[in-house]
This record gives structure tokens, C-alpha cells and sequence, in this order.
């Protein structure tokens, strides 16, 4: 109960001002707006390349670490894959935006601030590996797939294909932020004080900014589409994800540190991404935006599993 009011509800808490306040009035779509714009395509690139930029590259990425949670991510998207297309029937296209939502889990908004408040700041490490290179992979993947669905007959060249995905992929302002942290980091390129300084006021208020712009974003979506895909997904992202996770760290012997960031981060319900990823294509909309609903509100409980669960 300890871990539940401590470390999971202060999170909820803040997306909940964010909803009650969208929901209430105070603030319109457009404020809404202006706070996720600021924390996605500003603060929170900010953090991650702060972090990138100053993370021990050496220890942090971790093979096994990176593994256990990757190919546990890539089980959980074709798990809903495959249901969509052979079990619910739906077309290739719609099918990878609901893959893609059991896929992308909200490591940075739920996965960074309940990993911090659960084991402190030093236990982030493990995390900002999997972020950094979460954004680029699953959207190259998702993107390269859902380009190839679309294409096929168009007679799309590879070369077109592959700078469609480079292009969609580096337009990411998080991507920004991170190579641009691995070019600082890799480097050594000194920066003065007063940047870090600056940069350090942004950066606190990132992830409260981005909760709470999520919970009046949130309160946009409705419960909607079919339910049984929906609570696939539930399961997929809730369960089998940190499920497998779990597993493979354990058979790969990940210390605790790495075992924790691994689990934790897989365990956290689908982020905005996956909605604005379905509506970037304008398929599956409905489930997608239903899913990152209903899962986030369902992770309050599944996630204080997983703290007990965890050593």
C-alpha cells in the first residue's frame, strides 16, 4: 500500500489536476495544447538530451537490458498484429497502428517519474537507454511497416521507402534531443556552465508540465470502438509486456537496477504516441485513443504489482 500512495498516486495525481482542469474549464484545447506542445517538443527533449549528454555510455547500455525489454516490446506488437489480422480481420494498415500501440508504452511520461519516485534518481540510468533509443526504433519500425502496407502496388522504390521513414523519423523533436546528446556525449564538447544552468530550469519542469498536459488531453478521448481489441491491447501492454520482460531479464541475469528500469518502463500503459501515431495515418483512431484511456487507468493497479513483484 506503501508503494501505491508513495509512488504511483502523486503521478496520477498531477495527470489528474491536468484533467480536472481541461475538464472544469480553467484551461481550453488550446491552453492544453500549448502545454504539450511546450513539454513534447520542448522541455522534455531538453531532459533527454541532458541526460544522453551527461549518461555513462558505457554502463547504462546494457545488452541485456536493451534485449529483455526490446524483444519483449517486438512479442507484444506482433501478438496484437497477428490477432487483428487473422482473429478481428482487419486490413494491414489498421492492423500496425494497433500493433504499434501495444508496442510504444509510455516510458517517458509514467515509466521515468514512477521509476524515479519508486527507487530515486540515481536508478534512471537503465531507463534514459531504453528512451533513448525508444522513439527512433518503434517509430522506424512502425512507420517502415505501416509505408510498406500503404505502398504495396504504388511501386514505391526502397530508396523512397527509406527516406520517407528517415524523414518521418528525425522530424521527432524527442529524436532531436537525442542525437544531439549522443553528439555531445560522444564528443566531449565542453559547454559552459551557464548553458547547463539554463538548461537544468527547463528541465524540472518537463515531466510535471507533460503529466499534467496529459490529463487534459486525456480527457478528449471516449471509450469507443471495439472492446475486445482494446482489452487485447489492456493485456498485451499491462501483462505480457512486462511479463516477457521480466523473463528475459531473469534468464539474462540483469542486475537489480537494470531488471527494475526494464520491467517498470514496459509496464506502463500506451503513451499519446500511439494515438497520434494512429492518427498520423488515420487508421485504428478509435482503438488507439480508447486504449491509452482506459490503460492508463488501469496501470495504477498493474503497476503496483509490478513494484511488489520487483526486488
Amino acid at each position: 500500500m506503501d508503494a501505491l500512495l508513495d509512488v504511483i498516486l502523486p503521478v496520477f495525481l498531477v495527470i489528474g489536476f491536468g484533467y480536472a482542469a481541461a475538464r472544469s474549464g480553467l484551461l481550453d484545447d488550446g491552453a492544453v495544447d500549448g502545454v504539450m506542445r511546450f513539454a513534447q517538443s520542448f522541455a522534455v527533449p531538453c531532459l533527454l538530451f541532458k541526460s544522453i549528454a551527461t549518461l555513462n555510455l558505457a554502463t547504462a547500455y546494457a545488452p541485456a537490458l536493451l534485449a529483455s525489454f526490446y524483444i519483449a516490446g517486438f512479442i507484444s506488437f506482433f501478438t496484437a498484429f497477428t490477432a487483428a489480422v487473422l482473429w478481428f480481420k482487419r486490413p494491414l494498415t489498421d492492423a500496425t497502428a494497433i500493433g504499434f500501440v501495444a508496442l510504444f508504452s509510455n516510458s517517458l511520461l509514467l515509466g521515468l517519474p514512477i521509476t524515479e519516485r519508486a527507487y530515486g534518481p540515481d536508478a534512471l540510468a537503465g531507463n534514459y537507454a531504453i528512451i533513448s533509443m525508444h522513439s527512433p526504433l518503434f517509430y522506424g519500425f512502425g512507420i517502415g511497416l505501416m509505408e510498406w502496407a500503404r505502398s504495396r502496388g504504388q511501386g514505391l522504390s526502397p530508396a523512397a521507402l527509406t527516406r520517407q521513414i528517415l524523414r518521418a523519423v528525425f522530424s521527432q523533436s524527442l529524436v532531436v534531443g537525442i542525437t544531439l546528446g549522443f553528439l555531445v556525449n560522444v564528443s566531449g564538447l565542453p559547454l559552459p556552465g551557464v548553458f547547463w544552468s539554463g538548461l537544468d530550469l527547463i528541465t524540472r519542469a518537463a515531466i510535471p508540465a507533460a503529466l499534467f498536459g496529459l490529463g487534459g488531453v486525456l480527457l478528449r478521448y471516449r471509450p469507443d470502438g471495439d472492446y475486445r481489441i482494446i482489452a487485447l491491447l489492456c493485456g498485451c501492454s499491462l501483462i505480457l509486456h512486462p511479463a516477457l520482460t521480466y523473463g528475459l531479464g531473469r534468464a539474462f541475469a540483469l542486475d537489480t537496477a537494470a531488471l527494475r528500469s526494464g520491467v517498470v518502463t514496459a509496464a506502463m500503459a500506451p503513451g499519446v504516441n500511439a494515438f497520434m501515431f494512429a492518427n498520423m495515418y488515420g487508421v485504428g483512431k478509435r482503438v488507439a485513443a480508447s486504449t491509452v484511456l482506459i490503460a492508463t487507468a488501469l496501470s495504477i493497479p498493474t503497476a503496483w504489482f509490478w513494484l511488489h513483484l520487483l526486488p
